[in-house]
């Protein structure tokens, strides 16, 4: 009896890397991170093609012999999908697919691709949609008849004389403006949660993919956060409680993953998810200790933080993975380097204790303590200095009371902020 696989066949793909002044990385490395990507993706790897080039062909990118040297190799190795490591630019991709005949994308397609697999909640699978429809804008052939479904019909929704890549360039503009406004709501409901949280210390994780954040907030907090070796494993930022002792907790949350070249539109996309690092009182940098690129992957997370202008907050860095690392003096070397770092395994618990013995010195140094004395009839300060600080001492006469408070400094602004309005509506009144 004849059986048939169920299995999908997955798509056979050549890499191609290129190597320039300009470039930081080197080009075996960068291949080795987009062979990662592309099994991410579902993909299977048959060869890659490296070329050294001083400039960048405008109409090819790598320039047409090595243009026909990869049509060689697709024809040779029945190749589906060509992928490059860099950007290209539409004219670049339509050119060289018309030479090898089959499917070219770039490095920005195949990670807006893997994080499209990867989104599972609304708020993932609306920026990603989001990211990859103002990607694809520009390259608009004519294949987005089906977002007419997403539209909806109607009298005057065609001009006379329009093309279909006009049509197809109108609908996709809709479906932007209605994901924005989407992502607007989702904004304020994540703000609103935010505010809720406004008495808690905040601690954002934060690296580059795969790195061990998710599985590090699972060793601190049992949130069972979906963990898998690959990069963008998860896409969802997710929030727990965390005791670091029986007196002291925060609010630990696991951001998405950085990496090199990080598309442009997918970090404006996921800016209401990125938002919860720009509120943390402390990001906790984690590096994979193991991977021998972490001191890249270290400058390119700096770099994003740069990007979202995220560049005076207090960062612990973490280098995980050490149960990994056999080199004996790597380690005395990084130690000497970051002497202020937390070396740790995650996975198997080691260097925990002292992660938050680090995060608590860093609660404590965020403590301040205060005397603010009021008038009686000073309700809304009351109830906030009670709600939401340690109070320590409090003596009333007949027309004030005079209250001695530990808050940290961001709820010791507010009930500052919050007097200063009841003066101004006093002298108003």
């Amino acid at each position: 009896m004849r059986t048939f696989s169920t299995k999908p066949v997955k798509e056979r793909a050549l890499l191609v890397g290129i190597h320039h002044p300009q470039t930081p990385f080197p080009v075996e490395d960068c291949l080795e991170e987009l062979a990662l990507l592309a099994d991410t993706a579902g993909v299977e790897v048959v060869g890659s093609v490296r070329q050294n080039i001083r400039r960048i062909d405008a109409s090819t990118f790598i320039g047409r012999g090595k243009v026909e040297e990869i049509a060689a190799h697709v024809k040779q190795n029945e190749v589906q999908v060509v992928i490059f490591d860099d950007d290209l630019s539409p004219a670049q991709a339509r050119n060289i697919e018309r030479s090898v005949r089959c499917k070219v994308i770039d490095r920005s397609a195949l990670i807006l691709d893997i994080f499209a697999r990867r989104a599972k909640t609304k708020e993932a699978k609306t920026q990603v949609e989001l990211a990859q429809l103002q990607y694809l804008l520009p390259r608009l052939t004519r294949q987005w008849t089906h977002l007419e479904r997403q539209a909806g019909g109607g009298v005057f929704t065609k001009g006379p004389g329009e093309t279909q890549l006009e049509t197809d360039r109108r609908l996709v503009g809709k479906r932007i403006a209605l994901l924005k406004e989407e992502l607007a709501k989702i904004e304020l409901h994540r703000r609103t949660r935010r505010s809720a949280r406004a008495g808690a210390f905040k601690v954002a994780l934060v690296g580059y993919t795969n790195a061990g954040k998710s599985t590090l907030l699972n060793a601190l907090s049992d949130a069972g956060v979906y963990v898998e070796d690959r990069l963008f494993a998860t896409l969802d930022a997710t929030s727990r409680k965390v005791y670091l002792d029986p007196e002291r907790s925060c609010i630990v949350t696991d951001t998405v993953g950085f990496i090199r070249k990080l598309p442009h539109d997918l970090v404006a996309s996921f800016r209401s998810t990125l938002e919860e690092v720009r509120e943390a009182d402390v990001l906790v940098h984690v590096v994979d200790l193991s991977n021998h690129l972490f001191d890249e992957q270290m400058e390119t997370v700096g770099g994003v933080l740069k990007e979202m202008g995220i560049t005076e907050k207090a960062i612990v860095i973490v280098f995980n993975k050490v149960d990994l690392v056999m080199d004996q003096d790597l380690l005395t070397s990084v130690r000497r380097r970051f002497p202020d770092s937390v070396f740790l395994s995650a996975t198997r618990g080691i260097g925990l204790d002292k992660f938050r013995e680090v995060l608590i010195r860093q609660i404590e140094s965020d403590i301040e303590e205060r005397e603010i004395t009021l008038p009686v009839g000073d309700s809304k300060t009351l109830t906030a200095i009670h709600h939401l600080a340690n109070v320590l001492e409090t003596h009333h006469d007949n027309a004030h009371v005079t209250i001695r408070f530990r808050a940290r400094r961001e709820i010791v602004r507010r009930i500052l902020d919050q007097r200063k309005k009841q003066d101004e509506l006093a002298a108003f009144d």
